[in-house]
C-alpha cells in the first residue's frame, strides 16, 4: 500500500473530451490544506518512505527545441499552495509517493525516475499479467515495463501476452491486481493516470476551478483545518473539493502555444485493450434465467448436498462439493495464494543480513460465511510460521451479534486447524467517545458523505488500527476469563468485499428478485459490481490504509470474477429459498462446512447497511459534533 499524489500548476486544461465543466464557481467548496498536510496524510498510508519530485516545464526561446519548451526534474519540491501566482511561462508537476513496502528485498523510495526522465508513483500490486520475480519489487518492474513503451523501436517488438504492442494502456490492461498510477512519459510529454477497472485502490481528483485552478490527484484527502466550516445545502454536503476518479486510464497531453508560451493540457480517457478485462467490466452472464427442469435439478442437488453435509467431515477441502462449487473454491484458493505467498510479503534486511519477518496476516472477521471462508483459505495458503489475527469490531461489547458469531467462528477454526496460532482481536468502541476519531474518519471517507459511509468507515478504521484485547494463552490453552491488551502488527488485511455483490448477499437483491425475477436480480448485481468503486472500495481503501495497512480483496480477483460469471445465476443464488440458504448459495456449498455454527443468522452490519433509508442521510458536519 502506498500514498500517491500529483499537484499540477500553471496549465490551462481542456476537459471537453471528458464532458466536465471545470469552471463552475458554485459547484465546489474550497478545501484549505497545505502541502505538508498532504504529505502527512500520504505518509500515514506509506510509513516506510516519503519522496517528492518536481517537474518544471519552461517555455524555451530556442527554435531548435521541438515543442518550444523544456523540462527538468528536481529532487525537492517547493510548491505554490494554490498555483495562482505561477508565471505563465512556467508550469510545474509535483509528484509525491509514500511507500508501505510489502514486496522485494531492498528498500524502494518513490517517486521513481528512470534514465529517460520518466516519473512513476504507483499504489498497487502485480498479482499477474506482468511477471515479478520473488526478490523483485513490483513498482520497479512496472517502471521497466512502462519505460519500454516510450521508444518507438520497442513499440514494434514489445508484446504483452498478445494484447497490443506495448502502449501504456496495453501494459496497464494486462495487470491482475489492484492499482492506482500517476506516470509522466517524457518522450511524449504526457501525463498518464488512472485506477484499475474495479477501483480497488483509491485515487481522488480535483478538477481545476475558479477558486483553485490546480489539477490535483491524491490517494486521500488531507485533514482540513476548515472541516468545521462545512455545511449541508440542498441535501448535499459541502465537501465537494474532491471526486472519486472513475475507473480507467487517462492522459493529459501537454503542449505550449507559440504565441504566448502558455501550457495547455488536453485530457482524454482511453479504452482498455485487454478483451478479457472488458468482458469482466461489462459483467455479462451467459445463463441468467433457468428453465423449470434446470431449476428443479439444481434444487435437488442442493438438497442432496445438505443431507450429505451432516456426515461429511468439516473443511472446504474434504467435504464433497459440486463441480461448480469446486471451481469457485479453486479460484478463491489461487486468489488467496497470490495475495499471501511468501514472495509477496516484504522481507526486511536487518543488520546486513536478510531475515524473515513473520508478522501476522489479518482478516476483517465477523465470523460470518465470507470471513470464515477467507480465514480457512488463508490457513491453507499461508506459511505455518505466520500467525493469523482475526479483527472483530464491536460497539456493543460481547453481546453484539458479530462478536458472538466471531467467537463461535474462531472455535471452529481452532478445531479445523489446531496447528495454526489464531488470535481473535476484540476491538471494543463507544461511538459517543470517538470525537477525534470521527472527525478524522470524516476526512478519510471524503468525498463520501453519508452516515452509512461514516459508520462503516469508523469500523474499518478501528479494525485496521488493530488495538484491542485477546484471551490469555498458556500451555496451548485459551483462558477466556483473562484478557490481555494486544495490538496487531499485521500489514496485510484480508477483506471479504465483493462476495455479497457477486453472490446476491444483500437484502436489496432479494427485493429485486421478488419484483423482477432472475433478469432483475442479474441487473441489480451488475449495477452493484459496476459501482463498487464509488460506493465502497475507495472509501474502504482510505480508511484501512490510514494505519499503514494494505487491504486485499480475494473475492475481487479477476479470475474469481470470471469463474462466478461462467456459472448459471441460479447456481450462484436461489432467492426463492430462505435467507441464510438461498443467498450466496454457491459459497455456502463449501463454506457452510466451516461456518455453520456462525452463519445461522439474519442480522448484523450488512442487513443494517441495506435498510431503505437509514444509512443514506447526508452528514451535517457542524451538527454532528454539537
Amino acid at each position: 500500500m502506498c500514498g500517491i499524489a500529483l499537484l499540477a500548476s500553471g496549465i490551462r486544461i481542456d476537459l471537453s473530451s471528458l464532458h466536465i465543466d471545470s469552471i463552475s464557481p458554485s459547484s465546489k467548496t474550497h478545501l484549505g490544506f497545505s502541502f505538508n498536510d498532504l504529505k502527512a496524510a500520504l505518509q500515514r498510508r506509506g510509513p516506510d518512505s516519503l519522496g517528492t519530485k518536481k517537474l518544471l516545464l519552461l517555455h524555451s526561446n530556442n527554435s531548435n527545441s521541438g515543442n518550444s519548451w523544456v523540462s527538468s526534474v528536481n529532487e525537492e519540491a517547493h510548491v505554490l499552495e494554490n498555483g495562482s501566482n505561477l508565471s505563465e511561462s512556467f508550469a510545474e508537476l509535483v509528484f509525491l509517493g509514500a511507500t508501505l513496502q510489502l514486496r522485494g528485498v531492498t528498500p524502494v523510495i518513490q517517486p521513481l525516475v528512470d534514465s529517460s526522465g520518466n516519473i512513476l508513483v504507483y499504489n498497487g500490486e502485480l498479482f499477474g499479467g506482468i511477471e515479478v520475480g520473488s526478490d523483485n519489487n513490483d513498482t520497479e518492474i512496472l517502471m521497466q515495463s512502462l519505460g519500454k513503451c516510450c521508444s518507438q523501436e520497442h513499440r514494434t517488438t514489445y508484446n504483452f501476452n498478445g494484447h497490443g504492442k506495448g502502449s501504456v494502456p496495453d501494459v496497464l490492461s494486462v495487470i491482475k491486481g489492484p492499482w492506482a498510477i500517476i506516470y509522466w512519459q517524457e518522450s511524449s510529454k504526457t501525463l498518464w493516470f488512472g485506477r484499475d477497472a474495479f477501483g480497488r485502490r483509491s485515487l481522488l481528483v480535483h478538477w481545476p476551478t475558479m477558486e483553485d485552478p490546480r489539477f490535483l490527484l491524491s490517494s486521500v484527502s488531507p485533514t482540513s483545518s476548515s472541516l468545521q466550516d462545512f455545511e449541508v445545502e440542498n441535501g448535499t454536503s459541502g465537501i465537494k473539493f474532491w471526486e472519486e476518479l472513475s475507473c480507467g486510464i487517462y492522459t493529459m497531453s501537454l503542449d505550449a502555444t507559440k504565441s504566448d508560451g502558455k501550457f495547455l493540457g488536453e485530457m482524454q480517457k482511453h479504452e482498455w485493450t485487454n478483451v478479457m478485462l472488458k468482458e469482466l467490466i461489462e459483467w455479462e452472464r451467459v445463463s441468467i434465467e433457468p428453465k423449470p427442469e434446470e431449476l428443479n435439478f439444481s434444487r435437488s442437488k442442493t438438497l442432496s448436498a445438505e443431507l450429505d453435509m451432516t456426515s461429511a467431515s468439516l473443511g472446504p477441502t474434504h467435504a464433497s462439493v459440486s463441480v461448480l462449487a469446486q471451481n469457485v473454491l479453486t479460484a478463491l484458493r489461487e486468489s488467496m495464494m497470490r495475495r499471501v505467498s511468501l514472495h509477496s510479503i516484504y522481507q526486511a534486511v536487518k543488520f546486513g543480513a536478510r531475515q524473515k519477518e513473520t508478522v501476522p496476516v489479518a482478516v476483517l472477521f465477523s465470523g460470518g460465511l465470507d470471513s470464515m471462508i477467507l480465514a480457512a483459505l488463508l490457513d491453507e495458503c499461508l506459511d505455518p510460521d505466520y500467525e493469523i489475527d482475526l479483527l472483530n469490531v464491536s460497539f456493543d461489547g460481547e453481546s453484539a451479534p458479530d462478536r458472538i458469531s466471531a467467537k463461535a467462528g474462531i472455535k471452529e477454526l481452532r478445531r479445523v486447524a489446531p496447528l495454526r496460532r489464531w488470535r481473535l482481536v476484540h476491538i471494543d468502541a463507544d461511538l459517543s467517545k470517538l470525537t477525534w476519531e470521527t472527525k478524522h474518519v470524516l476526512s478519510l471517507i471524503n468525498p463520501a458523505d453519508t452516515y452509512m459511509d461514516l459508520n462503516i468507515g469508523i469500523a474499518l478504521w478501528l479494525a485496521a488500527r488493530g488495538e484491542g484485547w485477546i484471551c490469555e494463552e498458556s500451555s496451548n490453552r485459551i483462558d477466556e476469563d483473562k484478557h490481555v491488551n494486544y495490538t496487531s502488527r499485521a500489514r496485510i488485511l484480508l477483506v471479504g468485499s465483493g462476495a455479497d455483490e457477486q453472490c446476491a448477499g444483500y437484502g436489496r437483491h432479494r427485493t429485486k428478485y421478488k419484483h423482477e425475477s432472475w433478469l432483475g436480480l442479474h441487473e441489480e448485481m451488475k449495477l452493484d459490481m459496476q459501482r463498487i468503486w464509488k460506493r465502497n472500495l475507495g472509501r474502504d481503501d482510505r480508511c484501512i490504509a490510514d494505519h499503514g495497512k494494505e487491504a486485499r480483496f480475494p473475492f475481487l480477483d479477476e479470475d474469481v470474477i470470471r469463474t462466478l460469471l461462467d456459472i448459471p445465476l441460479w447456481e450462484v443464488a436461489d432467492l426463492d429459498q430462505p435467507s441464510g440458504k438461498g443467498d450466496k448459495k454457491i459459497l455456502r456449498e463449501f463454506g457452510s462446512r466451516i461456518a455453520r455454527e456462525s452463519n445461522r443468522k439474519n442480522f448484523g452490519s450488512n442487513r443494517a447497511a441495506n435498510q431503505a433509508s437509514a444509512g443514506s442521510v447526508v452528514i451535517n458536519v457542524p451538527s454532528y459534533f454539537s
